[in-house]
């Protein structure tokens, strides 16, 4: 009977820092058991995120706590036992640490870009690499996310702006918080609709910060001026003082994603607006450069209105 080849899943990410000459250094790995230099990398573990893996693995392999950025690629090969094996890496912003060698890593060296790409062992992560430098390193975040789930809108009711979240939908906040949280989000904004703040209270009391109300970001506002929705996104996107996460609805994200994503030659990856899913825009300057999707972080029904 043939063996059933099995997809072990990891996550990584290209971990870097800028030198004091402005330079970028690109922190790499040495496995002994291997003999190589690599990124970091691992395993995920049961009922762990891709994202969670990445920083989990990036910090135990080096020390070292990382803000993630754009998603970089995935990276798929055959391991010894014949099963599959696919990693998933993101860029992974150095937030200091001290490194100490452990059972899987004996060194970590900082190397610069070029210098690192010689030193890799392997081809795939070179081509990890190159997919950093395709864009500009220094990338800022902004984090676009849709409302979690508020119950069924014809059986509300009252006034539709105080809908507020049902038990599903503050799960999903709940695991929104920690989503976000590995993006580094620091300022919150959301339409002014209850049920868009309550999905990101809980990463305001984690964070300790309020949530500002966005007018022009609402349904309502956004179908009847659409460009000042799109002046105010801009506005967030040029503020590169702080990480922000905006939360909006279903009929104002995905015609806002398209005028954005045509104003600055940005293709779209495939995507579903489910409620809780999360646009991570890269930007530089208030310019859209890369954008990624992360669906919705538990199940839910597409039935449920807006």
């Amino acid at each position: 009977m043939a063996k059933t080849t099995k997809m072990v899943w990891a996550a990584g990410g290209v971990l870097w820092r800028p030198a004091p000459d402005g330079r970028i250094e690109i922190g790499l790995v040495h496995r002994p058991r291997y003999d190589d230099w690599t990124l970091p990398k691992g395993k995920a573990e049961d009922h762990e995120t891709l994202l969670t893996t990445a920083v989990r693995e990036i910090c135990e392999e080096t020390g070292h706590q990382v803000r993630l950025g754009r998603h970089l690629r995935d990276v798929a090969y055959t391991i010894p036992n014949g099963n599959r094996k696919r990693v998933r890496y993101w860029s992974a912003r150095d937030l200091g640490g001290e490194f100490v060698p452990n059972r899987e890593v004996d060194e970590l060296r900082w190397f610069e870009i070029g210098s690192a790409a010689e030193q890799l062992s392997y081809h795939e992560d070179r081509s990890i690499l190159d997919e950093l430098r395709r864009l500009p390193i220094d990338l800022h975040t902004l984090l676009l996310v849709r409302h979690a789930r508020a119950g069924q809108r014809s059986r509300y009711k009252g006034d539709d702006r105080f809908r507020p979240l049902d038990a599903l939908g503050r799960r999903q906040a709940q695991e929104l918080d920690r989503l976000l949280e590995v993006f580094g989000a620091q300022r919150l904004h959301a339409a002014d609709r209850l049920r868009c703040v309550q999905t990101l209270e809980p990463l305001a009391a984690t964070l300790g910060v309020e949530v500002e109300t966005e007018p022009s970001l609402s349904e309502e506002s956004y179908s009847a001026a659409p460009e000042a929705a799109h002046a105010r996104m801009l506005d967030i996107a040029k503020d590169s003082s702080a990480i922000h996460a905006v939360c909006s609805q279903g009929k104002v994200i995905p015609p806002l994603m398209e005028w954005w994503s045509e104003l600055d030659g940005v293709t779209l990856p495939p995507k579903r607006n489910r409620k809780g899913s999360v646009w991570v825009l890269s930007t530089l300057e208030g310019r859209l450069l890369a954008a990624d999707h992360i669906d919705s972080p538990l199940p839910h029904d597409d039935r449920i209105g807006s």
